[in-house]
């Protein structure tokens, strides 16, 4: 086989720094990106892997508290957005600018690194940055993409895309509620269990276009690596479904504070794109009884209605249970806040528990207090609660998300789904319903807990240092060094 001159160069430059690979990570800017970005680069740390980090600049500058660890470099580039993407803003335009600077930022370094004595050995990218494999192919850098949602929703977009996609649009015919799509090593799915980006195409024309081009990016490479923030015991079918690829469960990428108390990497290497004003919230914690406390996050996009808001306001009073409301500022997402957006029952609502604009998830939920996590079931969120071990109550909003809350209530069985009226709203009754079910003692209650302290100790075992995660990963560094031998 002829191999082109420059190829052989930076291969051989590449194989005089193999003791310590170099590893270069593109995510998207934001922080159901950043934050298992950050986590899977300390595992490569851990292993002796030097990282560049790369995402915009809008992202870094909130990127409160991250630490640059030995071993880690970032990277901030300006695509034109260096406030972030703004309601008004046209997404196309956003999208094609973080394209087009992205490229150039990337390729800039490589041949700086390069330059240097540092070549990169290999190309980590995530959801929407599938354009890094094309400089990576320019360079003869192999690339991977980690994969920051469930296997089981890879599965469903790869099999849209390869022959199932009139089956797809024929469930989401109004005149047939009740059809179901039965995917290869997936259980049967209803239309609130799909995607929304599969469901309102319309809406989200411009993310299924991505999807799709990831997947011919993929179709497209002789051996494509595809890291899975998931673990082999949650999702084995998922992770077997599609035959042509082979995807490495490298998760759950969640910080360890808690079961790694010494590990400096993990207190350093996490982030929030938000602030709070205080932690006087886990004194008030300190004070609840134990599994007590109900905790409440939409996370850092989704943007709930004021009826919505409002139903979840009655219900957490109906409860009269403690509860801790992360409620986000509207200009935190570039929404103008206006008086109407208030809490309407603001005063009775602290008789009960505590509104925050903001907190640190993974220090509330390992909280011995928290007895239940309302959550709008982001991968990252789901995660967190396993490995804490908390029950959950699935409240979907988009994306991914419908997904995940059938996986946790009908397969995983860690927590119970709230269902919408016809109008689309999440009554106070059903809500209150859910919130009794998981934190009740009756037989789906402790159904659940069982449930949960499985998960738990699965997930922490898959986690923990020299568990599968470390073995796996130590698995792809390897093959990325020995081709670079070759």
């Amino acid at each position: 086989m002829l191999v082109k001159k420059d190829q052989v160069n930076y291969l051989r430059a590449a194989v005089t720094t193999m003791s310590q690979p170099h590893f270069l990570l593109v995510t998207f800017p934001a922080q159901g990106h950043i934050n298992p970005t950050l986590q899977f680069s300390k595992h490569l740390i851990r292993i002796g892997v030097r990282v560049t980090f790369i995402t915009c600049i809008s992202a870094r500058r909130r990127m409160s508290k991250v630490h640059t660890a030995q071993g880690l470099t970032f990277l901030p580039f300006s695509h034109g957005y260096n406030d972030g993407f703004q309601p008004g803003d046209d997404i196309d335009h956003y999208l094609s600018e973080f394209r087009r600077r992205g490229k150039e930022a990337i390729s800039e370094f490589i041949t700086s690194s390069e330059n240097e004595g540092k070549p990169v050995t290999c190309i980590v990218y995530t959801l929407f940055i599938h354009w890094a494999s094309e400089v990576a192919h320019k360079h003869h850098i192999p690339t991977a993409l980690l994969w920051i949602q469930p296997a089981t929703v890879f599965d469903i977009y790869y099999f849209y895309f390869n022959g199932y996609e009139t089956t797809f649009k024929a469930q989401s015919d109004e005149a047939n509620p009740q059809r179901s799509i039965k995917l290869p090593g997936r259980p049967l799915l209803a239309t609130r269990d799909l995607p929304s980006f599969l469901t309102a195409l319309n809406v989200y024309r411009w993310a299924l276009s991505l999807f799709q081009e990831q997947m011919d990016v993929l179709a497209n490479e002789s051996n494509p690596k595809i890291l899975v923030n998931t673990f082999d015991a949650l999702e084995h079918e998922a992770l077997n479904a599609i035959g042509n690829f082979n995807m490495l469960c490298i998760g759950p990428l969640i910080p360890f504070p808690f079961l790694n108390s010494n590990d400096s990497l993990d207190n350093s290497l996490r982030t929030d794109l938000f602030q709070s004003d205080s932690k006087d919230y886990l004194q008030w914690l300190d004070s609840k009884p134990k599994s007590a406390v109900v905790y409440v996050s939409f996370g850092s996009i989704a943007v709930l209605t004021k009826q919505q808001v409002e139903e979840i306001a009655r219900a957490l009073i109906s409860s009269r249970r403690p509860f801790l409301w992360v409620v986000r500022n509207r200009k935190d997402g570039g929404y103008e806040e206006k008086e109407e957006d208030k809490l309407t029952f603001r005063e009775e609502l602290e008789h009960f528990g505590r509104v925050v604009p903001w907190c640190s998830q993974v220090e509330v939920l390992f909280h011995p207090s928290l007895g239940c996590f309302v959550t709008h079931c982001g991968w990252n969120s789901t995660l967190e609660s396993m490995v804490a071990g908390v029950p959950v109550v699935a409240f979907p909003q988009w994306s991914d998300q419908g997904t995940t809350a059938k996986l946790i209530e009908d397969v995983w069985g860690n927590g119970v789904r709230v269902s919408a009226n016809e109008e689309g709203m999440v009554e106070r009754d059903e809500i209150v319903r859910c919130l009794d079910l998981v934190m009740g003692d009756d037989e789906k209650g402790m159904e659940v807990k069982k449930n949960v302290e499985k998960w738990k100790g699965l997930a922490s075992e898959a986690a923990m240092e020299g568990g599968f995660m470390d073995m796996n990963l130590k698995t792809f560094v390897d093959d990325i060094a020995e081709g670079c031998r070759m």
